[in-house]
């Protein structure tokens, strides 16, 4: 067996009997106190835990099929790692919500390398977004999906930061309203701007962008405005999907959040990436 030492004082002790338990006794001859000496697993069976946390190995594996597994790790679960405080600045950060299921999302935000931070709650709220964000130094530029409450936080926390909205989550967006095979020659249309944003490189692209889907709103405005009945004899907008991809997309323009990555001073200082997906 290993050197006991004294809890108290850390002088070596000897042994001293036994306890009516049966277990060893130890007696230091420094402080005169006796005590018995408990052997501790846990950092054995955090081992084991993070061992099959980070590996290959399923439960179904490992002998009786996980159960002593589970049994043993079962506590580790309720451990929630904090993240550390970033005071580093960077140039760029990447920001998203994970949803794991209905009621659990991940807020991550990383680098280009690194997982920097992440905070665990129901839903995106404005809420949320500044528990994580208050951990991180500002950066200069910001790459969001535009979760629910990111732009509150953004203005609360990060008030400096330049905003770029991902522009392939724009282009998902668009996508879900015109489908990939649009019925309506207004929801073609709209669906190929939409594909033409991930290919724009420089400012004037950008403006003939914006050019073509000012256009695009001239031409179908009359289409746009046709009325229907629905089944309980209320009146709504027949294209009311392309009416909301074209809100959602006037509202990127207002705010300047879709060609951020194509701003000069940016530019000048590094590659300012206009998407989340790296």
């Amino acid at each position: 067996m290993n050197q006991v030492n004294c809890p108290i004082c850390g002088k070596k002790c000897v042994k001293s009997g036994k306890t009516k338990a049966g277990s060893q006794r130890w007696f230091c001859k420094g402080c005169k106190t006796s005590s018995t000496h408990k052997i501790n697993n846990e950092s054995k069976e955090l081992q084991f835990f993070l061992n099959w946390l980070f590996g290959k190995e399923s439960q179904a594996m490992m002998p009786g099929e996980g159960r002593t597994f589970r049994r043993k790790t079962a506590k580790f679960w309720n451990i929630w790692a904090m993240p550390p405080k970033v005071e580093e600045i960077r140039d760029v950060l990447f920001l998203d919500g994970i949803y794991l299921s209905r009621k659990a999302c991940v807020l991550i935000c990383c680098d280009e390398k690194h997982v920097l931070g992440w905070y665990l709650c129901r839903y995106e709220h404005a809420e949320a977004w500044i528990a994580l964000m208050k951990r991180i130094a500002e950066p200069r530029m910001v790459v969001s999906d535009g979760g629910t409450g990111f732009a509150k936080a953004l203005k609360k926390i990060w008030p400096k930061a330049k905003h770029q909205r991902c522009v392939f989550h724009v282009f998902c967006q668009v996508k879900r309203y015109t489908t990939s095979r649009p019925n309506t020659a207004a929801g073609a249309e709209l669906y190929m701007l939409a594909k033409e944003l991930l290919r724009i490189k420089n400012k004037k692209e950008s403006k003939m962008w914006i050019e073509h889907f000012i256009e695009w709103i001239q031409t179908y405005q009359k289409f746009l405005e046709e009325m229907t009945i629905d089944e309980n004899g209320k009146k709504r907008p027949t294209h009311e999907r392309l009416l909301k991809a074209e809100r959602a997309l006037l509202k990127l323009i207002r705010e300047r959040t879709l060609f951020t990555y194509l701003d000069e001073e940016l530019k000048d200082d590094f590659s300012a990436p206009f998407t989340n997906n790296r």
